[in-house]
């Protein structure tokens, strides 16, 4: 909807019309309630000055394009293919989401339905759901999914899940009756093995964990899965979708749920949303997976289609049948995700996770052999990985932001134990001389001053 200006002129002839001398006149509020002075507000600004002073107020930002990015944690700087935006510029598809009249948006159930597909391919699961909020609520949702599976009040989560996802889940738990949620300790830059152990037992529901996990790393999944199916729990995985290009996949992994942030599939960091949470499961867990899903059909006269199979929110069904009650689905960014697959394809999404492991292990390698850096963590990684710092985090980003880099995360900001530890993140998109670059600022924040003579 534009918005229309009025001039004083036809404010006037207006207030004529209806037969009141000011507009004052049609405020209903006490004049003991109004504000008897002018705002504290600049002059109103042209169109064209506006624009001119936001560009001027965007120019003091950091952002990808004018500097050097090695952020991760959660949002990540890849390649994303000119098909992606060329469709979604389609003005069919701008508007897209919830579909309520199901059966006369056959374009955009169809759409659906390939990222439906193609989730499933990538994780290795059975069933996928149109898409949900971001990969933290897909996460929670994987726990509230899990409890209701197995009629179970406890759940367990790793320190090694992104912060950030792991105050979701407490969120999500805090407002359900019952429901307890404990965290596991992390060591060596993964989930504690023996303190799981102590507490998997038969009251627990899930285990949410993440792969590759908050500090890049790769968990061992395979005694995690072990564990906790041994006792009748559930195993959720939230995995880096970008990694299943190398990776074994949750499917392979024998896990129950996959979930993860769809961001890297074809959507721009954009300041961190809108994004795209995916969410897959085994088959027969179908009717407690929360969202909707798109299935394949026929018409009355056998013609191919598609429908909404399932619709398990409140609006739709009984409440106390309901698996979600905000549970929708981010149609446009689940549209940005599936041209993104569909473009690189198998092969493509294989190179994409391969250039990125090569250029982090480069990355890696080469800043721990700088004189007073070191790799806390000696486990496998795929395109993150932890720095330990011979000085305080914050000087040594806010050195290398004055050089036109972003270095990367202050660990300690979340982790206390992590204290001048950096997150650094590296994507098929770096090259061998910005590596080099990021190499030679941080031994040059290292260096020892020179000595004032």
């Amino acid at each position: 909807m534009e918005y229309i200006p009025k001039t004083a002129a036809e404010e006037k002839a207006m207030l004529e019309a209806i037969g009141v001398d000011s507009f004052d006149r049609l405020l209903d509020i006490p004049p003991e309630f109004r504000l008897n002075r002018p705002l504290a507000l600049p002059a109103p600004l042209s169109q064209m000055e506006l624009r001119r002073e936001m560009m001027a107020l965007s120019r003091k930002n950091a952002d990808t394009a004018s500097h050097l990015s090695f952020l991760g944690g959660g949002s990540y700087d890849h390649f994303i293919p000119t098909t992606v935006d060329h469709v979604l510029r389609r003005s069919e598809f701008y508007t897209s989401y919830t579909p309520y009249q199901a059966e006369m948006s056959q374009g955009l159930l169809q759409t659906i339905y390939e990222y439906q597909t193609m989730i499933c391919q990538i994780t290795g699961m059975e069933v996928a759901s149109a898409s949900v909020y971001d990969g933290a609520s897909a996460l929670a949702e994987g726990a509230l999914m899990a409890m209701r599976v197995t009629k179970r009040n406890k759940v367990l989560i790793s320190r090694s899940v992104h912060p950030h996802y792991r105050q979701v889940v407490q969120t999500y738990l805090s407002g359900l009756p019952g429901a307890r949620l404990k965290e596991v300790p992390f060591q060596e830059g993964v989930t504690s093995l023996d303190q799981l152990t102590g507490l998997v037992d038969e009251e627990v529901a899930a285990v949410l964990i993440q792969h590759p996990n908050f500090f890049g790393q790769l968990e061992e999944i395979e005694a995690v899965e072990s564990l906790i199916h041994s006792k009748g729990g559930l195993l959720v995985m939230a995995v880096d979708p970008i990694s299943l290009g190398v990776l074994k996949t949750p499917g392979e992994f024998k896990a129950d749920i996959a979930v993860g942030e769809g961001q890297s599939m074809g959507n721009g960091i954009s300041y961190g949303g809108p994004y795209v949470g995916f969410f897959a499961t085994r088959r027969e867990l179908i009717r407690q997976m929360p969202g909707r899903i798109v299935g394949a059909t026929t018409d009355g006269q056998g013609r191919p289609g598609f429908c909404l199979t399932l619709q398990t929110r409140e609006q739709h069904i009984r409440r106390e049948r309901a698996t979600s009650n905000i549970c929708t689905n981010q149609a446009l960014n689940a549209l940005a995700s599936a041209v993104y697959l569909a473009t690189v394809g198998k092969e493509g999404l294989r190179e994409v996770a391969m250039l990125c492991l090569g250029n982090s292990h480069q990355a890696q390698q080469k800043i721990a052999a700088i004189p007073g850096y070191a790799s806390p963590f000696a486990g496998p990684f795929f395109k993150e990985f932890v720095v330990r710092l011979p000085l305080p985090a914050p000087r040594v980003l806010k050195r290398l932001l004055r050089n036109g880099i972003l270095a990367g995360i202050d660990l300690g900001t979340y982790y206390r134990e992590l204290k001048n530890h950096l997150l650094i993140c590296v994507t098929e998109i770096h090259r061998a001389e910005e590596i080099a670059r990021l190499v030679q600022q941080l031994q040059a924040a290292a260096a020892p001053s020179p000595a004032k003579s």
